[in-house]
């Protein structure tokens, strides 16, 4: 299962209905995930049609698809309806519009996106249909983007989600015992050093490192740990079921410890990887890096809130690993 990393937006676009006598689109989105690659928004929208008196108000829906996390294209449908009239001889009766396209997105800061979208709108109006442009701008929160990390900490890029082929069912193994003569904390150590070695990569959904692609979530915790001989699968939600369950304690972590994550409490949608104070290494927003198990951290808290459990891949022979 993908990581989840979009966050919640405001959006706010004007456009063009090139239908006939033109109009001018106003509209005001709230928008949230509905999953690693779906989501919903809630728009008030207003056409206001050049050169006339007339305007169409109204409520709508969009779905879009392929959006958030990453700049590119995307999928985007809605539906629309309320009350207006075409000037100001005729009276306000009721109307609808669905539309459907293809949009744009990229990221000039971490908090803030831009998007063009190009979409062919029905209208009830007389059974209208033609051609929309507009632009947008988007202002996010909880999940898009991470700030920089605490001092002193490294700095990683996101990874990008797993494979879209539907892997065979994969049992749950026990922790993997460190060979004799070399502690848990030293491989775990090692393990930390492979993945902060991927400072600068990009997100990439099913990144696994390869050919110089980017990573996701699992793809870059597949990597670290099979970089030292500790194969794990390709999937969070199969990582999620790997090694021994641990109490989701933050005094009870071990540097290397498996950190699951779900949007909804549901099945687990993103890992990361402990690594000591508190901090965790991860695929998440523009690239990996290192986030705060903490209430008080501004972006830490999003994260904490959704942290549903603790996975120890380590152990030593005949004995837990070192904290």
């Amino acid at each position: 299962m993908p990581c989840s990393v979009t966050g919640q937006g405001v959006e706010g676009q004007v456009g063009r209905f090139f239908e006939g006598p033109e109009w001018t689109v106003f509209r005001l989105s709230v928008a949230r995930p509905l999953g690693h690659s779906m989501g919903l928004g809630l728009n008030g929208t207003y056409l206001d049609e050049i050169g006339s008196t007339g305007g169409l108000g109204g409520l709508g829906v969009d779905l879009t698809a392929f959006r958030g996390g990453r700049q590119g294209p995307y999928l985007v449908a809605g539906v629309v309806g309320g009350l207006g009239r075409e000037n100001s001889q005729q009276s306000w009766s009721s109307w609808g519009s669905w539309s459907a396209g293809l949009g744009y997105e990229l990221f000039p800061a971490s908090f803030v996106s831009l998007a063009a979208e190009g979409r062919w709108r029905g209208l009830s109006l007389d059974g209208r249909n033609g051609f929309e442009l507009a632009g947008g701008l988007t202002i996010r929160w909880g999940g898009r983007t991470a700030p920089s990390p605490p001092p002193g900490s490294p700095t990683l890029e996101p990874t990008a989600a797993p494979t879209l082929s539907t892997p065979a069912p994969v049992e749950p193994r026990s922790p993997t015992e460190v060979p004799a003569g070399r502690p848990a904390a030293a491989l775990a150590d090692s393990i930390i050093a492979t993945a902060t070695d991927e400072i600068g990569r990009k997100y990439q959904y099913g990144g696994t490192g390869e050919a110089n692609e980017g990573f996701d979530c699992s793809g870059l915790i597949q990597y670290a740990y099979g970089q030292h001989g500790i194969v794990l699968p390709r999937q969070s939600a199969d990582q999620a079921r790997q090694g021994r369950a641990v109490p989701k304690r933050l005094d009870q972590l071990t540097r290397g410890d498996l950190l699951t994550f779900s949007d909804r409490g549901g099945p687990v949608t993103h890992v990361g990887m402990y690594i000591g104070d508190r901090l965790f290494i991860h695929s998440a927003g523009r690239g990996v890096q290192v986030s705060t198990l903490s209430v008080k951290d501004p972006y830490g808290r999003w994260w904490f809130k959704r942290w549903v459990g603790v996975r120890r891949i380590l152990q030593e022979q005949g004995g837990e690993g070192d904290r």
